[in-house]
Parts: structure tokens; sequence; C-alpha cells
């Protein structure tokens, strides 16, 4: 794996994480990989990318993933987002389908999603790695336990987080959720094959913002900047 590079405030409540022996046989599985020559996304100081953008306490919204993409330049750690210059993947244009019918933002022209994660939002993949054109080749491998521990962190140390959770791998994932503490949202994937049974509709983002408002805290700007030009 290399050098960690997330955010402090993470590395200091997953260090056990990083410790026990399903990390150690994970990051040998890696480390296999790349001697056989494997492509692997995203690259090595991205893979933490959610958790170093967005840091333990400043966590307002948690979007769970699957998978990062697995074309090139794709991914780069934040689940559903892709590298500027990039074509917006499907499962992103329905989710900016559904932010303009909800709270009319127009949609943008770039997938880059990384301002959402600075604003507090996590978005996290449950499995952090990939390989070139294989997806869920990483699966069973045991990042799922180590982003099992993440989402057990934010449920039992924060309040008033807003999860939402898209499709029943997501809702899986989530189920350990205390509905009590946290408001959880649940719809279909974004994906063109489920979004039409009830992920577009949804209304998650306002929903989101007015929890979080009750909650005396900011609402998230779910608009995002132009791309620039280089």
């Amino acid at each position: 794996m290399g050098r960690i590079q997330l955010h402090e405030s993470w590395l200091s409540r997953l260090e056990d994480q990083f410790q026990q022996e399903y990390m150690h046989k994970l990051r040998e599985f890696l480390v296999t990989r790349r001697q056989h020559r494997a492509v692997i996304y995203p690259p090595g100081p991205q893979i933490f990318n959610a958790l170093d953008s967005t840091p333990f306490e400043q966590v307002r919204v948690v979007i769970l993933g699957q998978d990062p993409y697995h074309g090139p330049g794709q991914a780069h750690g934040l689940c559903f987002s892709v590298q500027h210059g990039v074509r917006v993947p499907p499962s992103l244009a329905n989710i900016y389908r559904e932010i303009e019918s909800d709270l009319g933002i127009a949609t943008p022209h770039n997938g880059y999603l990384q301002s959402w994660a600075e604003q507090g939002v996590l978005l996290l993949n449950a499995v952090l790695t990939v390989e070139r054109g294989q997806a869920g080749s990483h699966q069973g491998k045991g990042w799922e336990r180590f982003t099992d521990a993440i989402v057990q962190l934010l449920n039992d140390e924060r309040e008033g987080l807003v999860f939402m959770l898209w499709g029943s791998y997501a809702q899986k994932k989530g189920a350990m959720i205390d509905r009590n503490k946290h408001l959880v949202l649940k719809a279909p994937h974004p994906s063109p094959l489920s979004a039409h049974r009830g992920f577009l509709g949804c209304r998650h983002f306002s929903s989101a913002n007015e929890y979080l408002q009750q909650h005396q805290k900011k609402p998230v700007d779910w608009s995002l900047p132009e791309e620039k030009l280089l």
C-alpha cells in the first residue's frame, strides 16, 4: 500500500485496523498484484482520498458506494466521482438529474466531486481498490471489513449524520446504523438499470439539507464549480 495518506483524525481512530491480520494480508495481496504488473486504481496516494479529504469531525453526510471505477483516469478515491476531463459516468449523470429535479441546480459539465468531500460529504466506497478493466476484482480481500469499521465509528461517535444508502449493497452495509441518532435515506441505486425504480424522485438532497439545518448544521452546497481550463 505504500505510505498511508489520510487525515490524522481518521488515522488515530483506525490505527488498530492497520495492525490487524486482515490488513496485513490485504497489503500483501496488493503488493503481489503489482509485482504481477496489475494496474490498480486509484493511484496509491489517492486510495484513502475520501478519508483524507473529509476529516472525521467534519463529516455531515455519508454516501456509500461499492467499487472504484476501473477505467483509466477515472477513479481518484471518492465514490461516484471521476477526475477532471473524464466523461460523467451514467450513475453520476442520474445523481445530477435528481439534484436538478430536487433543488433546481443545473447539471454540471464535470464529474469531479472533490468540493462535496471538502464540505463534509464522505464519499466512501466499500472496496477501495480495483484492477483495470475488472470490476469487483478486489472484493472479499479485506477492504469491506475496513470500511465497515469506518461506518461503525461514525455511527457510534457522531450524532445527526445523514447516510445515503443507494441500492441493496449499500443498504446492507448500513444496516448497523442507529436510526435514532442519524438520518438514513434509502433508495434504489442510481445506475441506469435501477434509477427509475425510485432513485429518481427520492429527493434525498433536499431531505439531507433540511435535516442538517434542523440539527444546527450547515447545509451542503450540491452545486459544483466548473472545470478550470488549463
